[in-house]
């Protein structure tokens, strides 16, 4: 392998580590943004149900 080729190879392990970081901020932006939804919603229910 020379070095253009070595050079390749870490430029490209750098992209993959970025974007798999990338990819774990978004999962834990829309696992948050679930788990709000579920609590507002158990919450309306809740209330509904106390109101009847």
């Amino acid at each position: 392998m020379n070095e253009t080729d070595k050079e390749i190879k870490d430029r490209e392990a750098v992209i993959n580590e970025n974007e798999s970081k990338k990819q774990t901020v978004s999962d834990i932006r829309v696992s948050v943004w679930a788990v709000a939804v579920a609590v507002l919603l158990g919450l309306g229910f809740f209330g509904w149900l106390l109101a009847r």
